[in-house]
Parts: structure tokens; C-alpha cells; sequence
């Protein structure tokens, strides 16, 4: 079979036509996809399109045709052609005139943007390089109901202008860029990462000492902080370091599929050895065989805190590790929103998007290995742990109901671990102190404050109870796989036959967005089938103190938050469609609430 030809190779500087219009920008080519034939490029201001061959063309015979052009046309044709489009447009429909800015390259700033919202009209500033044929009518219909131009957070975007007399700089810095573009500040921005790399930690040893008091209640005051040398056990230490080493040995045997991940800015699409099923069932065998042989797991609820103190000290080396090397990462390797400048929210929010040791994918491993399998390790010490405490012959229900439920959570991930390749967390965060404690000590010490506080609060529940809780586990648990499921499987391929049924809306990306399904009754239905789910893993504790109910409260509020992340990342790089997408799915994660 023979390959098509590339007429343009990773790297190169080019000029692209920008979609629905005869306008070219100057352009640096991230790769090629031979199955459609579209060449994905990046212009200056950080948007990501696929062009077909023909809307491409070289900057050296570009700016030959563009100076033959100039050459040609009289001094009154170049005036006229310098005068901007709402100068030279008379009144015109509201489709007329989106269509005429679609073509403009206005200049923002944070007045403007404040003027434009209360104006309808736009100052245009800066005139583009053009084409020899006009913006007629027909490009508005190529253009479609929706702007092109991709906004930024606060307003919008403006891909660079190409200045033919600059050739050589111009190639030289899209070949090289030395920056990256920019990314809104998250988490309460520079201020707030200080807070968090403070309250984090303090927030974990609060919810473990109030776990072992007699009266839990977070209203109370916090308890007495215990001796430092509480906190430190060598013996701790080495059984976390034993567990991640372990976790890392099954992450690496050929055994499972290779994965490929999501494009990156660069073109590249990175394989990932996605066995995590195997991993946890070599796991759960592992420590059978130890408990059998007569090893004491009830050791995890006595040194909870030692255990999570370890884990601590090994997420602050990993982050400090990850932030040195992001320092000699090349540009394209870099993440768009931990790249502020400020030393201490980068080594919070994390520079590097996807750190590889050879092809040991750091990220994608403490994502899913260490904390999330040793998260069901804990939750079965916890268990053995309240049978010692009260002499049970098998754990009470309240315990067995917790520890089912989010092992099934914790095995559903990992049986579908390859969803995880098109998450936020993969495909934009990078890997710094945020997720790096998060995976390492957040999920498996805080994830299991259900069974950690029934040790010593036991919870009596009546058969009625236990159906009821588990019937909303099941309705909870249906909807977020179900709706995982649908956007896994368009994301990956949005032409399958299978999902041909589904309504979406085009935007100018060339991607489309869902609005069927269950992405049509609201924008996270994963979100929404989380939190049911986080409902039923509290009500097995009952309603005598808040502490278990933590994970409920905290999730809420996380899931709201990284809605507003998606909101703003969204209208930026979708703009006027995903206007037209909130209009057609109003409810945000709860249908007629939120």
C-alpha cells in the first residue's frame, strides 16, 4: 500500500487559510493524519486547527504572490483595501456583520473587552495579510451559524499578525518558540498556591487526628497536635515505598493493551500500557496470600498517620523531582496552565504535561496505581481492623457497604482505564505538587475517611436501609458509566456508525459537541452520577457527625469548580458554538437545579 505524501513536514512555517474566510496566517505544522488527510497546525496565539493541503501554503511563495499582487493594484485599490470592514460595510443583518468580523483581527484590551460588551460594534486596529479573492458571501456560508475566532477567557482571541518583510524572524521563532502561550491563573492564581501547599497537608492531619476521637465533630476545636515523633516510622516509610515499587513493576510488564492517548500540541500521540485490571488483581491475590500467611493489615489503622506522614515526605520529593527536570523540558513539552512564571504556583499547578522516564509515564501511573488501588487496601484494613476492635466474626453492614462500593468504583476505572487518556487531567494539567499529592496521599487517605471513622463509630443499618442505599449506588453508578462511555467513545472516533444517532453541534475547531444522550440532559452527567454515588458511600455512617459526610461536601464543591474550569476553557477554545451548546443543555450537572 502506498503512502500519501507529505508535502509538509512536522515543524515547518507556513501560511494557513483561517477557516470560512481568505485570510492566512502565519502557522507552525504539529503533524499529520494520513486517514483524513488534515494537517493539525498551531497559530501564535495558541489555537490548535486541522487545514486540508490546499488551505496551506508556503511563506516564501506566499509573500512572492502577496508582493506581485501589491505591485499590481493601483494606489487607490490599496487604500481602499486598508480600510477596515466597518468602515466599508454599510448596515447590514447581525449574520452580515459576525461574518465580516470572522475576517477582522481586532486588538483587546482589558477596556476594550469591558467596551465591547456594551457596544455592538468593534474597533478594528490591525489589517491581516489577505488573498487575492475577497470575503463574499459564500464564505459566511462555508463559515456556518458560529464565529471562528477561538476567545480567550476574558475576550477574544487574535491570531498574529504575518509581516511579509519579517520572513526569516517570523519561521525562526514558530520553529523555536521559546514560550508557550498563556493559560488563566487557576486555584485563586499566584496567592492561592501558597494556600493550598499550606492548607492541603494541614487539612489531611486534621481529618485523621479528628478520626480518632471519641467525638469526631468538625464544629470542635482541633485536637492537640500529638508529639513530633508520632508522625515518623521508618517501618511506615518503607512499606510505602515498597508499594509504589510494587505498583510500578505490574504498570511495567508487557502485559495489557497499548493504549494510544489524545493528540498533543506537538502532533504526538503518546502510548500509554494500560493493564490496571491486571494490576489490582495481581494486587487483591498478593495480599490474600500475606494475610493468610499471617501478616496484620490491621497495622494501617494504627499508623494511619505514619503511613500517610511517609506518603507526604515521597509526594514532595516527586514534586520537587518533577519541577527541576520540567526546567529542561523543551516548550511543546510543557502544559499551557503551569507556565506563569511564579516559582511557587508552577511547582503547584506543574509544568511538564506528560513526564516520561523512557516510557514510564509518571503522571498516568500515580493517576492510577499506588493511591486508587492502595485506596481498596486500606478500605479492607479498615474492615479486618473494626472486627479486631470489636470482636465481630465479619464486618458489620455500614462497613461491608463502603467497601464494596468504591472497590466496584475503583475496578469500574481501571477495567475502562483507558477513558482516562481523554480526561482534563491528562490531556491539559500538568504534573506538579497538585497532582502528585493529590494521587499520592489525597485519594487514599481522605477517599477513606468512610471506613477509617466506622472503626471506632460503628453504624447499625436495617435491611430496608442497606436496599435502599444500594439501589442509589446502582442509579448512580449506571449514569456515570453509561455517560463516560458515550464521551470516551465520540471523542475517539466521532464518525463511528454507532454513535450516528447522537445530535452535536460543529464548531470551528472541527471537533463537534455532544448534545445527546446523556449530554443532552445536562453538560456533566459524569459529575452528576459521582455525586449520587458519594451520597450512598455516606449514608452507610449515619447522620451523627459530619466528618464522614467530608467526602460529599468536598466533592461538591471540586466538581462545581472544575465545571467553571471546563466553562472557561470551553467558550475560549469553542466560542460562539459553545454559546449556542449552554443554550441547548442549560443544566449544568443537576437537570432543573444546577
Amino acid at each position: 500500500m502506498k503512502m500519501p505524501t507529505v508535502k509538509y513536514q512536522k515543524g515547518d512555517t507556513v501560511m494557513g487559510r483561517w477557516p470560512g474566510s481568505s485570510l492566512y496566517y502565519q502557522v507552525k505544522v504539529l503533524g499529520f493524519d494520513s486517514k483524513s488527510q488534515l494537517y493539525t497546525v498551531i497559530y501564535k496565539d495558541g489555537t490548535e486547527l486541522e487545514l486540508k493541503e490546499q488551505d496551506i501554503k508556503s511563506v516564501t511563495g506566499f509573500q512572492t504572490r502577496s508582493r506581485s499582487r501589491s505591485r499590481s493594484r493601483s494606489p487607490a485599490r490599496r487604500r481602499s483595501r486598508s480600510r477596515s470592514p466597518a468602515r466599508t460595510t454599510r448596515r447590514s443583518s447581525s449574520r452580515t456583520a459576525a461574518a465580516v468580523a470572522a475576517t477582522a483581527i481586532t486588538e483587546s484590551t482589558p477596556s476594550s473587552r469591558r467596551d465591547t460588551r456594551l457596544k455592538d460594534t468593534v474597533e478594528v486596529r490591525l489589517s491581516p495579510v489577505k488573498s487575492e479573492a475577497k470575503v463574499e458571501a459564500e464564505s459566511e456560508k462555508n463559515q456556518g451559524p458560529y464565529n471562528l475566532r477561538r476567545r480567550k477567557a476574558d475576550g477574544d482571541a487574535k491570531p498574529a499578525e504575518a509581516k511579509p518583510d519579517q520572513p526569516e524572524k517570523k519561521a525562526k521563532e514558530a520553529a523555536a518558540p521559546s514560550t508557550i502561550p498563556s493559560a488563566p491563573l487557576d486555584f485563586g492564581g499566584k496567592m492561592g498556591a501558597y494556600f493550598w501547599l499550606l492548607f492541603l497537608p494541614a487539612w489531611v492531619l486534621f481529618v485523621i487526628l479528628q478520626g480518632n476521637l471519641t467525638d469526631p465533630s468538625l464544629i470542635n476545636a482541633p485536637p492537640p497536635l500529638p508529639p513530633l515523633d508520632t508522625f515518623w516510622d521508618a517501618q511506615a516509610l518503607c512499606f510505602v515505598i515498597l508499594w509504589i515499587l510494587f505498583q510500578a513493576l505490574l504498570y511495567i510488564l508487557p502485559v495489557g493493551k497499548l493504549s494510544e492517548g489524545m493528540p498533543l500540541r506537538s502532533g504526538v500521540r503518546l502510548k500509554y500500557r494500560t493493564n490496571g485490571f491486571f494490576a489490582i488483581m495481581v494486587s487483591a491475590i498478593v495480599v490474600a496470600v500475606a494475610v493468610h500467611q499471617g501478616a496484620d493489615l490491621t497495622y494501617i489503622h494504627s499508623h494511619f498517620l505514619q503511613l500517610a506522614t511517609a506518603t507526604f515526605i515521597i509526594s514532595v520529593l516527586l514534586s520537587i523531582y518533577l519541577y527541576v527536570r520540567s526546567r529542561y523540558a523543551a516548550s511543546e513539552e510543557l502544559a499551557l496552565g503551569g507556565n506563569s512564571g511564579n516559582v511557587v504556583y508552577d511547582f503547584f499547578k506543574g509544568r511538564e504535561l506528560n513526564p516520561r522516564i523512557k516510557n514510564f509515564d509518571l503522571k498516568f501511573f500515580c493517576e492510577m496505581r499506588p493511591g486508587l488501588i492502595g485506596w481498596c487496601l486500606i478500605n479492607f484494613a479498615m474492615a479486618l481492623a473494626e472486627m479486631k476492635k470489636h470482636n465481630l466474626d465479619a464486618p458489620s453492614y455500614a462497613m461491608i457497604l463502603v467497601n464494596l462500593f468504591q472497590l466496584l468504583y475503583v475496578v469500574d476505572g481501571l477495567w475502562n482505564e483507558e477513558a482516562i487518556l481523554t480526561t482534563m487531567d491528562l490531556m491539559h494539567d500538568g504534573f506538579g505538587f497538585m497532582l502528585a499529592f493529590g494521587d499520592l496521599v489525597w485519594v487514599p487517605f481522605t477517599y477513606t475517611l468512610q471506613a477509617y471513622y466506622l472503626v471506632l463509630h460503628p453504624n447499625a443499618l436495617s435491611l430496608p436501609a442497606v436496599i435502599a442505599i444500594v439501589t442509589l449506588k446502582l442509579i448512580g453508578f449506571y449514569i456515570f458509566r453509561k455517560s463516560n462511555s458515550e464521551k470516551n467513545a465520540f471523542r475517539r472516533n466521532p464518525s463511528n456508525p454507532k454513535l450516528s444517532h447522537l445530535k452535536t453541534i460543529p464548531t470551528a475547531t472541527g471537533k463537534s459537541l455532544l448534545v445527546s444522550g446523556w449530554w443532552g440532559v445536562v453538560r456533566h452527567p459524569n459529575y452528576l452520577g459521582d455525586l449520587i454515588m458519594a451520597l450512598a458511600w455516606s449514608l452507610p455512617c449515619g447522620f451523627s457527625h459530619l466528618l464522614p459526610w467530608y467526602y460529599m461536601i468536598y466533592f461538591i464543591i471540586l466538581l462545581v469548580h472544575r465545571d467553571s474550569r471546563d466553562m472557561s476553557e470551553c467558550r475560549r477554545k469553542y466560542g460562539s458554538a459553545w454559546d449556542e451548546y449552554c443554550r441547548t443543555v442549560r443544566y449544568r450537572i443537576i437537570p432543573r437545579v444546577y
